[in-house]
């Protein structure tokens, strides 16, 4: 390959930050189609769950995705989201009450992951599930950067790794059947439905036993909405759900880029040409590298 001189590394490197200060914008367009309510999706309520981890198993056996095990090769059930587990219980122990909360991709309504994906192998459906094309990805890992539930999750031990997460059980939403984990819940604590159809029943629980629930079901507006509701018992935040705000986080990226981008781009020259003046006054020229 021939070598490159200043000015043609300079039109790459151009097109390349063009490139990505498109993609959120044509990322985010493409989540936005359709009517939200019409997407499908889950409610999960953390009072009626036992923490059994029957969705966990539903969920590895559907998507054949391995046993994790410990150094001593006997099963190890992980505290936390991997590349092999796409849904799991965890548990907050208060001081007069426990909870169960089940963790797995919220399926935004305008996700950040499929934003922040240069070679959109994430997907915003039109039914509501965020999949994933494992063909397209690059490994690049902005779809973790991008995603405030810390949902993707890389293959570290794999020697090409690439990105695994939950994808709503698609394949089986296509044939009419529904999630594996929720099809499997033996408490009811999981169901599924049309997104608009599940923050009705959720809404409908508060106001039937407000005394049992949060007064708020999370992934209503959280982060500009979420396929995924929950109900609690115990403050959202013990939970480990955060309060993101209304905004989706592709509007708050762009926002972001469209006032450090300009910055960088006209600020940098003109710092620099200050320094090399300041520096011929005083007599550094004959040190400068430019």
């Amino acid at each position: 390959m021939p070598p490159i001189n200043r000015r043609q590394f300079l039109k790459i490197a151009g097109l390349g930050l063009g490139g990505a200060l498109l993609t959120p914008k044509v990322a985010c367009a493409a989540a936005n189609g359709g009517d939200p309510n019409k997407h499908i999706g889950m409610l999960y309520d953390s009072t009626l769950c036992v923490g059994c981890n029957a969705c966990t198993v539903a969920c590895r056996d559907w998507n054949g995705t391995p046993v994790e095990l410990d150094e001593t090769g006997k099963y190890d059930m992980p505290y936390e989201l991997t590349a092999d587990t796409w849904t799991l219980m965890q548990i907050y122990q208060g001081s007069e009450k426990h909870a169960f909360v089940k963790r797995q991709c919220m399926h935004c309504v305008d996700p950040g992951c499929v934003s922040g994906c240069p070679v959109h192998a994430l997907e915003k459906t039109a039914n509501g599930p965020v999949t994933y094309d494992a063909d397209r990805c690059i490994g690049c890992r902005y779809c973790m950067y991008a995603c405030p539930y810390h949902v993707p999750r890389f293959e570290w031990d794999e020697t090409l790794p690439l990105i695994a997460k939950c994808t709503l059980c698609d394949d089986r939403l296509a044939n009419g059947d529904g999630p594996a984990c929720a099809e499997i819940c033996p408490t009811g604590a999981l169901i599924w439905g049309e997104r608009g159809n599940l923050l009705e029943e959720a809404e409908g629980r508060i106001a039937a036993e407000p005394d049992r629930y949060v007064d708020y079901v999370y992934g209503k507006d959280e982060a500009g909405g979420t396929s995924v509701f929950y109900l609690s018992d115990v403050d959202y935040e013990n939970l480990g759900l955060e309060n993101f705000g209304p905004d989706p986080i592709p509007k708050i990226s762009e926002e972001t880029g469209n006032l450090v981008i300009p910055t960088i781009l006209i600020g940098g020259p003109l710092v620099l040409a200050a320094v090399r003046s300041i520096s011929k006054r005083e007599g550094w020229e004959e040190s400068w590298p430019f």
